[in-house]
């Protein structure tokens, strides 16, 4: 771990993302997998503009100086996969960006969103729902997309995003008792779907019973049970997979398949 806290100089603070990703290259290039989290780029930009202010730079958008995109697609594009013939090892860097007030169009988290490959943003107003993780969907996007995924999830999860959405645009209109029968399914849909990705801390699922619990979301196979029950049934259906291994490995079999046919 490389830390420069808000205590440190803005110097080191500047540094210290630079510094992390040697390290995380040394591993890179000696045919190693790495992974490197930067908490957070925001505060790095800070500590840039604080630098630059107190150099008498000319200052930009939002006091910013105008080469700080430069400042973190050079940090962020040092994370790569690289060739067999150079050792095939790979670093990958998730960039942690602070937003105000939910403010995904700012200056500085435009700025990584067009360099990422991906985004995840994690809303408070979820937080305090209970919804964790709090992942807003609608937000939350891929250039990638489903291609990542396995043919057996893409083909199970494909309109799960999509019904997702719509539940999120019905239920804010849901509060205000509008003419909402032609909806009421896709709100029941919503809401079980909601529970169903859930997840607890420190409990992380196979792809394998991923599968097998989100079919039977997507499916309806769920929609007449009680929402309070969907923790309990995602329990007991993961016990159930893995106690009974004709199915669970049946699963696996199939993952496996699907993985091998997608290299």
């Amino acid at each position: 771990m490389v830390s420069a806290t808000a205590s440190d100089a803005d110097p080191l603070q500047y540094l210290a993302p630079y510094s992390a990703c040697s390290l995380g290259e040394y591993f890179r290039d000696n045919g190693k997998h790495a992974l490197i989290i930067y908490d957070d780029l925001s505060k790095q930009a800070v500590a840039y503009r604080q630098m630059s202010l107190l150099l008498y730079k000319n200052p930009g958008h939002e006091a910013y100086l105008g080469d700080v995109f430069y400042l973190h697609s050079r940090l962020l594009e040092r994370a790569a996969k690289m060739n067999d013939s150079f050792g095939g090892g790979s670093l990958t860097a998730l960039p942690v960006i602070e937003t105000q007030a939910g403010d995904v169009s700012a200056y500085i988290p435009t700025n990584v969103i067009s360099i990422t490959d991906a985004q995840i943003f994690l809303e408070t107003e979820l937080l305090y729902k209970g919804i964790r993780p709090a992942i807003n969907i609608d937000l939350s996007v891929s250039r990638v997309g489903s291609a990542a995924q396995t043919s057996v999830m893409k083909e199970v999860a494909g309109t799960m995003k999509l019904e997702m959405s719509l539940y999120g645009e019905v239920a804010a209109f849901a509060q205000f008792d509008s003419d909402l029968e032609a909806a009421t399914q896709l709100l029941s849909c919503g809401v079980h779907l909601t529970e169903l990705l859930k997840q607890r801390q420190y409990s992380p699922m196979a792809i394998e019973e991923q599968v097998a619990v989100i079919y039977a979301g997507v499916r309806g196979y769920l929609d007449k049970l009680e929402h309070s029950k969907i923790t309990q049934f995602k329990m007991l259906s993961c016990l159930m997979l893995s106690a009974n291994t004709k199915p669970y490995w049946a699963l696996s079999g199939l993952m496996e398949r699907s993985q091998n046919s997608q290299m």
